[in-house]
């Protein structure tokens, strides 16, 4: 006799009775009941749930415990998800280097990430792979930006398919549905069962805290990550595997230059802070790095970051020493020899288009007022952006000017220079800004210029950025000074190195 005690808010057993076996989804995990014990081998998943006197394993696991159960089971209630004939109404004829992509997918058995570079056209490897697991899908995105392209793209590949949207006011889940990182994390636990094929749009953001739960609630035996750079300044891109699959296929910019992108250089011309900058510069950092080794803070890692932040509000001291901080960051990113630079930069290349990027609001705006260039920001309405863009698109505007805004999931018109006169020590976000350049064009040859204070943090901040692997293997690096540009100084100044 089966022996239980009622209390709520469930019923728990204290013995098994063989009934049928089947497995369903529940809330984001597995349950296999009916069984009195476990098959070989699947302990390392499944553990005993008294609670439901049945075997409750996570749901990421599904692919890797439906083979040894197959024959074992007299149902399988746990995929909801269909199989789904797509054909695509869109003419793609993929470069080698999707289609490579593709076949390194398919050899992993559906699994792992890919690694392009901003514009070599991750999203077709997506379609590619929608088309041939023939299973319901969903594709995961950071922005509502990105969600409004991916379901623009999707209408129009398979224009006979109810397209879902979940995220930014919609819940219409559907076979073929897009959401938000942050939508999907809430919803997952009712959701993880209805899609055999998850697609990780800038699937650096899946391992965070929060968002690694939508890969570990579905079952989804088909999983694919799209990236430009997956590390993760973390480290919690080692989670990357066991969450999508490894990295199968990887391209960076400079391979694809001069075929599925535009041939590019990389141009760093270093500018001199004026003495009384210098002197400014000096003294900012004299006094913020006092109260750092007061505090025994170092700043060379992220933990080393937050202890400031948090002892700089809990004094008058440490409130000055981020002010101190900041001061220094404004000086290096915002000297007027960066603007006289981009004036020349702008004189030098007169009627291309050009996207230059700020780390911070308030040097955008600072150039956009200077140069009469239309400024980008958090701050700047849905509508005014696209409008912006729109005329940057059609040539009425030569020049945008952005704060961070175009660095992920905004689709940037075709540009050939882009001037970057402050930015973050991020390799993905110096992969990223290059990217918006790299649009291939009949003949375009893309030139991306960082503009860099001399014997400042902006120095580290730079090489730190550029530390990929293969980054600048073959791209052409032309380390500059204002001579570059200057004709009536003399061509035996001393070179910067």
């Amino acid at each position: 006799m089966n022996h239980g005690t009622r209390d709520a808010p469930g019923l728990y057993h204290t013995g098994h009775v063989e009934s049928v076996r089947r497995l369903r989804f529940d809330r984001g995990t597995l349950l296999l009941e009916g069984v009195a014990e476990l098959p070989a081998g699947l302990d390392v998943w499944f553990q005993y749930d008294p609670r439901v006197d049945a075997y409750r394993a996570p749901a990421h696991c599904y692919s890797a415990v439906i083979g040894p159960l197959k024959g074992k089971l007299a149902g399988n209630r746990a995929p909801r998800y269909q199989r789904r004939e797509l054909v695509c109404a869109l003419e793609m004829t993929p470069y080698p280097h999707q289609q490579e992509a593709l076949a390194a997918w398919q050899a992993a058995r559906g699994r792992g990430v890919v690694a392009l570079p901003t514009g070599a056209g991750k999203t077709l490897v997506g379609l590619l792979a929608l088309r041939w697991a023939q299973r319901d899908g969903l594709v995961l995105v950071p922005t509502l930006d990105l969600m409004q392209q991916w379901y623009a793209l999707l209408r129009a590949a398979f224009p006979d398919q109810e397209i879902g949207l979940i995220g930014g006011g919609y819940h219409e889940p559907q076979p073929l549905t897009i959401a938000t990182y942050d939508s999907a994390a809430r919803h997952i636990e009712r959701l993880g069962d209805r899609f055999g094929l998850l697609i990780f749009d800038e699937a650096h953001h899946l391992p965070s805290e929060f968002y690694r739960v939508i890969a570990e609630f579905s079952l989804a035996p088909y999983r694919l990550g799209l990236t430009a750079t997956p590390e993760r300044s973390d480290g919690r891109d080692a989670d990357l595997p066991e969450l999508i699959g490894p990295i199968i296929y990887r391209k960076r910019p400079e391979q694809l230059a001069g075929g599925a992108l535009a041939e590019f250089q990389l141009r760093t011309i270093h500018v001199d802070l004026a003495p009384a900058e210098r002197t400014a510069y000096q003294q900012a950092l004299d006094e913020r790095n006092a109260f750092l080794q007061a505090q025994q803070i170092s700043l060379g890692t992220l933990e080393g970051w937050n202890r400031f932040v948090m002892c700089s509000a809990r004094s008058s001291e440490g409130r000055r020493a981020m002010l101190a901080h900041r001061t220094a960051r404004r000086i290096a990113h915002a000297t007027p020899a960066k603007l006289r630079t981009l004036d020349m930069i702008l004189a030098n290349h007169p009627g291309v288009k050009t996207v230059i990027f700020t780390e911070d609001n308030a040097t955008a705006y600072e150039v956009s007022q200077r140069f009469l260039i239309p400024c980008l920001s958090h701050q700047t309405a849905v509508k005014e952006r696209q409008a912006i863009l729109d005329l940057f698109k059609t040539g009425v505007y030569m020049a945008i000017v952005a704060s961070n805004v175009l660095n992920e999931g905004v689709d940037v018109p075709d540009a050939s220079i882009g001037v970057i006169l402050s930015g973050s020590a991020s390799v993905r976000e110096f992969v990223q800004r290059l990217g918006r350049i790299l649009r291939r064009g009949e003949g375009k040859k893309a030139v991306l210029y960082e503009v860099i204070a001399r014997e400042t943090r902006e120095e580290r901040v730079a090489e730190r950025r550029r530390i990929a692997p293969g980054t600048s293997q073959r791209a052409e690096r032309i380390e500059a000074t204002l001579a570059l540009f200057d004709p009536q100084r003399t061509t035996d100044s001393e070179p910067d190195h």
